[in-house]
Parts: C-alpha cells; sequence; structure tokens
C-alpha cells in the first residue's frame, strides 16, 4: 500500500477542513495516510525531513508549494532524485494548479494523485537563494498583488477571494505609468530600458490572480520560463492591454514581447524594483536575476495534451 504524507495548515477554516477531510478519505481508499498540520516554515522542514520515505500530499495553493519548495531546499533535499509530490488546490487562487490541468475539487484531485502518471516540474530560484513555484510578477501585476492583499483577508478565500486580484488589478491598472526598466533573457535583451514597461511577468506556469493566462504557452516541465513584458503604458494601451489579457490573446499585441529562456534578470534604470513571487512581496533591489531549476519535483497531474 502507498504512504503518504498529507500536509495541511493548521489555521483552515471549517469549510476548508471538510473540503480536506472529503480529500483524505478519498486517498485512504488507496493508501495509507500520515496527515500532518503546519503553522511555519519550521514545521514544514520538520515534517518534510522526517517523512520517512512518504510521498507528500500539498494541501493549499501557490504559496504552499513554494513553502514546500523552501523546506525542500532547506533539509538539503532539493536538486537530489526529485521527489514525488500530490497537490489538492485549496488555496486562493490555485494557479499553477490550473496550469497543470487539476480540478480545482480537492476530492477529484485526490483521486489524481492516486492514479495520475508523474510530471517532472521545474521551480525558479532568486539570487538571493529564493524559490519561486508558479510567477514573479513586476510593474502593474506587483502592483496589483499589493493592492489585493488586503482585500484577500478581508473578503475570504476562494471566489470572493480571487475577487481581491480583481480589484488589485483594476487599481493598479489605473494608476500605473510604466518603469524604465532593463530585461534580460539568456544574454538576449528583452528591454534595454529606453521605453517604459508596464509589466514583466516571469512564469513557471500559465495563470495568475485566480485564472488570468498572463503566459498561455508556459510549459511547467521544459526546464524554460516564460518570459512576458508589455509595454503598455498609455491609457487606452492600458485598456486594450487589459481586455486582451482577460482572454489570454495579449501576447499577439505589437507592444507586447514573449521569449523563453533559462536565466532572466531585470534591472532598474536609476531606481530600485519591487516584486511579486507567488504571491509574496520581495524589498525592492536595483537588479534581480532567477534562474530555473529543471525537473525540481515530480507531480501527480493529467497528462499533458498537445
Amino acid at each position: 500500500m502507498r504512504r503518504l504524507l498529507l500536509i495541511t495548515n493548521a489555521s483552515a477554516g471549517t469549510s476548508d477542513r471538510r473540503s480536506r477531510d472529503a480529500a483524505l478519505d478519498v486517498l485512504r481508499e488507496e493508501a495509507e495516510v500520515e496527515v500532518v498540520e503546519t503553522e511555519s516554515i519550521d514545521d514544514l522542514t520538520d515534517a518534510i525531513a522526517g517523512r520517512d520515505g512518504r510521498e507528500v500530499v500539498i494541501a493549499g495553493g501557490d504559496g504552499s508549494l513554494n513553502a514546500f519548495a523552501t523546506a525542500l531546499c532547506r533539509t538539503g533535499t532539493l536538486g537530489e532524485d526529485p521527489p514525488t509530490v500530490g497537490l489538492l488546490p485549496m488555496g486562493t487562487g490555485n494557479d499553477f494548479a490550473r496550469s497543470v490541468g487539476l480540478p480545482t475539487d480537492p476530492a477529484q484531485a485526490a483521486r489524481i494523485v492516486l492514479s495520475s502518471p508523474l510530471r517532472p516540474v521545474d521551480l525558479l530560484i532568486d539570487d538571493d537563494d529564493r524559490l519561486v513555484a508558479n510567477a514573479v510578477h513586476i510593474g502593474v501585476g506587483e502592483e496589483a498583488g499589493r493592492i489585493a492583499a488586503p482585500w484577500k483577508e478581508r473578503l475570504g478565500k476562494v471566489c470572493l477571494g480571487v475577487l481581491g486580484y480583481a480589484i488589485g488589478g483594476i487599481a493598479a491598472g489605473f494608476g500605473q505609468q510604466g518603469r524604465h526598466l532593463e530585461v534580460v533573457a539568456d544574454d538576449e535583451v528583452v528591454s534595454d530600458g529606453s521605453r517604459r514597461v508596464l509589466q514583466v511577468a516571469i512564469t513557471i506556469g500559465t495563470s495568475v490572480g485566480g485564472g488570468t493566462e498572463i503566459a498561455p504557452d508556459a510549459r511547467p516541465g521544459d526546464g524554460l520560463a516564460e518570459v512576458v513584458v508589455s509595454y503598455a503604458v498609455a491609457p487606452m494601451r492600458r485598456a486594450r492591454y487589459a481586455l486582451h489579457l482577460g482572454s489570454g490573446t495579449h501576447t499577439r499585441l505589437d507592444d507586447v514581447v514573449t521569449t523563453r529562456a533559462r536565466t532572466v534578470t531585470v534591472r532598474g534604470v536609476n531606481h530600485d524594483v519591487a516584486a511579486n513571487a507567488d504571491g509574496e512581496e520581495l524589498e525592492p533591489a536595483r537588479e534581480r536575476t532567477w534562474r530555473v531549476v529543471p525537473g525540481a519535483y515530480r507531480l501527480h497531474a493529467p497528462e499533458e495534451t498537445a
């Protein structure tokens, strides 16, 4: 019988616990499951270190997946034989889960853990050794995340929490004037800093903000990050960009550049740059570099379709 370690958030509410318990019932149909509730990254690191060969199943969203990767790094197992992971989408946006085709219902996702093949999944790591499981935002995306954060807390999780992302995006879109940024992807100069940039996204997954497909061509296990740079700073162009972003067609616009790379550097021209990684704000810095960690873990997920 398979042995699983289900890691959950100790502060989960009643509704989340019901969803978790329904998923747990499914897992226990075919596996012996130990449940660990964690309150901090230290708790999570201890759980990962003591898993005793069990496959890890994460109940959470992008932030929980990020914390899992950080715990692997702390225990010294990142970069070794890639660990096997299952994901039960129980976050606010569940963007990475959407990227790999996982159902948003945790019980249905539990059946994926039991029956679906494993797919290699990449991570990003920056020059301060911080890991990214889904996406980095700079510019309007970072500002939207910062504005959305208190709204997510006020509105709660899932549907109303996703509304927080929408509020943040609208507010940031109206106020953002763009920044002069240099963007270099694998030695290719994507932006030389002479033009104002509305947004830079560096992603492993395809979607952000509860389902917005910022990088529709991203492939989480191909060893490359998707890079999206928007120059749509004029008011009408910002509106056009937002409209196309909602339908995933923004990458076809003449003021949007996309590329794929193993290493990406973003540098502010005479100013520091703020960034948001998997929903967490990073301290502003003049320059940051992210590189891909290919095949960092293996995820139970539906098979990829062409």
